[in-house]
């Protein structure tokens, strides 16, 4: 997670309290050359971490008992992954209906663009359009072919690596006060993550470069 979407966690925790169970498995411990069943996260750990952040006493979870690691992994990922998609005229409605576009920002994920795009979706008018919503297929037949959509060119691509995790925290500091200082808050999160990794690796490597 990128420090503005830990504070929006962290917001929404504080807000809500911890409302998704946290999913564990138990495990198999040593402690002082003794064994004992101990509990470890598959499911929720920015959750977690996040309660310890705001200080919660305790958080529900949901013990799946001693699953394998394979299933543990797999359930890992189905956790984590996103099924379906917004329908976005209702998610503009609903978000309407909480509040304005600064207090829905500091606890849910969406900035501005996100938000923009959304709202966007409630501009188009029928009435405004001239649009009686009768068509009896005459007018469709009259119309002209429409002319292909230009693909948008491709300007990123997305790269998957691992980092010590003793300097993870270091790096995104590090990029977020790149993206801060150099106004790479334009675009996605990724995108402004990946242009301010880019300037960091480029201006690193010139500087080496003429050092030698």
């Amino acid at each position: 997670m990128s420090p503005a979407v830990e504070q929006k966690l962290d917001a929404s925790i504080r807000r809500f309290g911890c409302f998704k169970p946290v999913v564990v498995r138990e495990i198999e411990i040593e402690d002082g050359g003794t064994f004992a069943i101990g509990l470890e996260i598959i499911g929720g750990e920015h959750r977690a971490q996040s309660a310890v952040r705001v200080g919660l006493d305790s958080i529900p979870i949901f013990n799946l008992g001693p699953i394998s690691d394979k299933e543990a992994k797999e359930i890992s990922l189905a956790d984590n992954a996103r099924y379906g998609a917004d329908d976005t005229l209702a998610l503009a409605v609903l978000l309407k209906e909480l509040g304005n576009e600064n207090e829905i920002q500091s606890f849910l994920p969406y900035d501005n663009d996100d938000l923009t795009s959304i709202f966007s979706s409630q501009a188009i008018d029928l009435d405004e359009l001239g649009i009686d919503g009768k068509f009896d297929g005459k007018e469709e037949q009259e119309r002209e072919p429409e002319l292909p959509i230009a693909k948008v060119p491709k300007t990123h691509a997305i790269m998957r690596f691992k980092v010590p995790l003793a300097d993870s925290e270091r790096i995104t500091e590090l990029i977020a006060r790149i993206e801060t200082a150099h106004g790479y808050t334009a675009s996605d999160q990724l995108t402004n993550a990946g242009d301010a990794l880019v300037h960091l690796l480029l201006t690193s490597t010139t500087s080496e470069l003429d050092d030698e």
